[in-house]
């Protein structure tokens, strides 16, 4: 079996860990054990959050290209 590495240019690999921190934030506001049931919750996706993961995808030449992004982000972040 051949693995590969992914070279990222420096906007694609921006891209990518801006779309982490989106998928983070995401499951932390979906995280029903992080407090108590009744707490107030913040909104699912800050918009500073959606905002900086577009303008990622923007620099990039991502924007409106998921499959090539997510070709990106399989190849850089593979499954275990």
């Amino acid at each position: 079996m051949t693995t590969t590495t992914a070279v990222l240019t420096d906007h694609e690999r921006t891209a990518v860990q801006a779309y982490l921190r989106l998928l983070h934030t995401v499951r932390a506001g979906f995280d029903t054990a992080a407090g108590p049931a009744d707490a107030p919750r913040p909104p699912v996706v800050p918009p500073s959050v959606l905002a900086e993961a577009e303008q990622a995808l923007e620099a990039a030449g991502l924007a409106g290209n998921e499959e090539e992004f997510f070709r990106l982000l399989r190849s850089w972040c593979p499954r275990p």
